[in-house]
């Protein structure tokens, strides 16, 4: 019996988007499953999130034709960017000039990305959406797959992909087991504007009991990210505007004058997973399914754009030779070829976390060091930038071996 649909995709968040539209070339009939309203996929409000895209995202947006449909007034260039640890004169400093690049990367607000990936989705004939729909599980078969939905409706497909968030429910009813890291943190978000320009210059000051972050947006506008303690989240969230302005310029201690917020403030808790396989008997994770990152690093949409990306390619290899697109060997071949990549900013960036949010003395000291040596270390300083802004594939292998012998 021929299945209705070639493959279905859970979750229309950037990363499913992202994954359909990849398929708009290619002769399958692929469905998209989404619990939330079509107007929330459709039409996505500001959520305070800031994408800072590498330059592999960005060859990835271009090619799937999204990227023309982005606001391009929205989008921010990063010059350059430095971090800081506590009130120590610790730093490491990233230019886009040193690493031969024209910017490190490009913020653009997420929900921009969302809006540019759906508009893209919702005119290709080969894609169906399909909103206000729950999934209640996955029934793996040998040459197929059923999709079980709440109510009681069974679809057959040769593939399932799994875009449903980091905690998602389908992963977990498939059996495959994730690691979790909870942070017991919460991130407030807010764009906020400044008396002097920011100069395109992204700072990460490590301060003691708490971390900020300025990521420079269009005219003299960031959007700001504090990281504090669950327990002192809502106090900052409860704060009226005019106490959370001079608390926030006080933070960043009046460098960019008077600091007023111009949007809301967004909390998200701090939790972050990491699949321990990224497939099944026809059933593959990508997005924060597969991985969900700390944001320390801006790199959880970036992996999950070169996730979708990859599993795509394979899937048209297939299609050309006639080949099973669900089949085991396509999908390890996936894990193979993401998973390793995933597990090392995964873990590296969980490293970065508990040595730059550890106030103990001795701690303090080492990552003062570890600053000092990276900044003054330049092959090591180049292999870094080059890996965060993924502007040179070639030079992944040799920090990937670097970081490997690193005890984290």
């Amino acid at each position: 019996m021929q299945t209705p649909y070639d493959i279905v995709v859970i979750g229309a968040g950037p990363a499913g988007l992202s994954f359909a539209s990849s398929m708009l070339d290619a002769n399958v009939r692929v469905l998209l499953l989404e619990r939330a309203d079509l107007a929330e996929i459709s039409h996505p409000k500001a959520d305070g999130r800031e994408i800072a895209l590498t330059h592999l995202s960005l060859k990835i947006l271009k090619k799937l034709g999204v990227w023309d449909l982005v606001d391009q007034t929205e989008v921010s260039p990063l010059k350059e960017a430095k971090v800081f640890d506590g009130d120590s004169p610790s730093l490491l400093n990233f230019k886009s000039d040193n690493a031969a690049i024209e910017a490190l990367g490009y913020l653009v607000p997420n929900y921009q990305i969302r809006q540019a990936l759906y508009h893209k989705v919702s005119k290709a004939e080969n894609i169906t959406i399909q909103a206000n729909t729950l999934v209640e599980d996955v029934i793996q078969l040998e040459n197929s797959a059923e999709v079980v939905l709440a109510s009681g409706e069974h679809i057959e497909t040769k593939l399932v992909v799994a875009a449903d968030s980091r905690f998602s429910s389908i992963r977990r009813k498939v059996g495959i087991p994730t690691l979790m890291k909870d942070f017991s943190k919460v991130m407030i978000v807010t764009k906020m504007m400044h008396e002097k320009s920011h100069e395109n210059i992204a700072l990460e000051c490590f301060d003691y009991g708490k971390t900020l972050a300025l990521l420079p947006m269009i005219g003299n506008a960031s959007s700001i990210v504090l990281t504090v303690k669950t327990n002192e989240s809502q106090a900052l969230l409860d704060m009226n505007e005019k106490e959370f302005n001079q608390f926030v310029t006080d933070a960043f201690k009046a460098e960019l004058g008077v600091m007023t917020q111009s949007g809301e403030r967004h909390s998200y808790p701090l939790v972050a997973t990491h699949a321990q396989t990224f497939f099944a008997k026809r059933f593959a994770l990508i997005g924060d399914a597969a991985v969900g990152m700390h944001p320390v690093t801006a790199h959880g949409f970036n992996l999950g754009l070169r996730g979708q990306d990859i599993l795509a390619n394979l899937i048209k290899e297939a299609l050309v030779h006639g080949q099973d697109i669900g089949s085991n060997a396509l999908l390890k071949l996936y894990e193979k070829k993401h998973i390793n990549l995933t597990r090392l900013m995964f873990f590296g960036t969980n490293g970065i976390v508990a040595l730059f949010t550890n106030d103990a003395p001795m701690i303090k000291q080492v990552r003062r060091m570890v600053l000092k040596f990276a900044e003054n270390f330049p092959p090591i300083k180049y292999l870094i930038a080059n890996h965060l802004t993924e502007a040179k594939s070639n030079n992944f292998a040799p920090f990937d071996k670097i970081l490997k012998k690193l005890p984290f």
